[in-house]
Parts: C-alpha cells; structure tokens; sequence
C-alpha cells in the first residue's frame, strides 16, 4: 500500500514537472539565454579581472583568481536559474493563470505542486550549472575530480533556493514587489564569496553571509572544483539540507493557506 502510495505521488510530481518542460519546449529560447549570461561573465573575468587581480589565498593555496571565481559563478547559475522559477514565474501561475487552482481540483495535492515546481526549478538549475561545469573543464578551470559532485551540489543549491523562493512569493501582492526581489538576488550574487573571499567582510557581515544558501553553496563548489574537501563541507551541506526542508515545509503551509482559505 505504502509503495503504491509513493509509486502515486512520484507520477503526481512528474505530472507537474512535465507540464513545465511542454511549455518551454515553445519558448526554449528562454532556455538557451539561461546558457549564455554564465560565458559571458567567463569571457568578461578571464580577459579582464584576472590580469589585474593576480592570484588568490585559498586555505594556502595560490590559484588564479578567474579558478577562485567559476566555481562560485557555477552556483550562482544553479541560484539564477530556480529563482526565476520559484518567483517571477511562480507568482504568475499563482495569481494570473490560476494553475494551481486547477491543478488541486484533480487528484494532485498541494504537496504534490510544491514538489513538482521545485522539482522543475531544480531540474533548470542543474542544467544550468553542467552546462557551466562542461564550460569551464573544457578551459581548465576544474582541477580536481572531486569536481564532478558539483551537479548534484547544483541540484541542492537549486532545491533550497527554489523552496526560499515560493515560500516568498506567497507574500507577493503587486509586481511592483519584486523589485526587492532583484535587489536581494544581486546581493547574493555579489556578496556570497562569489567574487572575493568572506574573510575581506566585518565580522559582523559574516555573520549575515553565512547564512544565505548562495555561500554555502559557492564554499562547496569551490572545494569541490579545487579538490581541496574538508569537514567544513558538511557544515554547508547541512545548512542546504536544512534550508531546503524547513523552508519547503513552510511554503507548502503558505499556498495551502492562499489556495484553501
């Protein structure tokens, strides 16, 4: 019974996924823009920043600054990509085309759309971040093999920022309100050790850094790339984890509340 039960709410999840991948198959070229900021940042780095910049500290090892850069723009792709997902277009099924109003008329549950979009935002994001990964083996800037676990890390990246994301949205009135939404997406993107080691911030600051998924993220993208993998690394894999559930949990408690009541 149990086995049928999980057989059921897997093919519900799937349902929801699918009915994501149709519409893009129309606007793929929404898709294949998500390719493409990544290069351009790549291009922008290694032919510009890098030269100036010279190398970078990392726990005693010297690396080009352009190595110290990819790994955390390669989570930032996972980040852009289940953002955009888990907000702009979240909001607009929400509210606008009524999606999950019909889709809970059905057999499908309300845990069943908050998995299956997040489940689709995660599926984006590792898309994203392979490609990146491909990108950036290809001119030399993975220099370890522990290097390979940054998909599945994508993937963990993408499930907590997507379930952070629907879990905002719900509080969303007008578009109007997104605009805070860019704000914070830009300061995560230039302020989680992406760019420069968390150890130029206050103490202070740090403090607020570590506790946004983006820099856990980035921290094990960055081990992973450069192979230098330490017991600090379960650190951020549990912040993901722990990010990804409790934020999960409450987002599924915020569009029952919106779709029920």
């Amino acid at each position: 019974m149990m086995t049928q039960a999980l057989v059921t709410n897997r093919q519900a999840v799937r349902s929801v996924v699918e009915r994501n991948i149709i519409f893009f198959k129309r606007d793929w070229i929404i898709l294949v823009a998500g390719f493409l900021e990544p290069l351009f940042w790549l291009i922008a780095i290694g032919t510009g920043l890098s030269s100036f910049i010279g190398d970078i500290d990392v726990d005693g090892k010297l690396i080009g600054y352009t190595a110290f850069v990819v790994p955390g723009l390669i989570a930032s792709s996972a980040l852009n990509a289940a953002a955009f997902d888990s907000t702009f277009n979240f909001f607009y099924k929400l509210h606008y085309l009524k999606i999950y109003d019909a889709m809970i008329t059905t057999p499908l549950s309300i845990t069943n759309v908050v998995l299956g979009e997040v489940a689709w935002s995660v599926l984006r994001s590792t898309m994203y971040s392979s490609a990146f990964l491909v990108l950036a083996t290809a001119f030399g800037f993975i220099e370890s093999w522990w290097g390979l676990l940054i998909i599945p890390v994508s993937a963990l990246i993408g499930f907590a920022i997507s379930a952070v994301g629907i879990f905002s949205t719900t509080f969303v009135r007008t578009w109007n309100d997104f605009d805070y939404f860019g704000l914070a997406i830009q300061l995560l993107f230039i302020g989680s050790a992406t760019f420069y080691p968390i150890t130029v911030y206050p103490e202070w600051v740090r403090w607020i850094v570590q506790l946004t998924p983006l820099y856990h993220g980035v921290a094990l993208c960055r081990s992973l790339a450069l192979g230098t993998i330490a017991v600090d690394d379960l650190w951020h894999i549990g912040a993901l984890l722990a990010t990804m559930t409790i934020f999960g949990l409450w987002a599924r408690a915020r569009l029952e509340d919106k779709l029920l009541h």
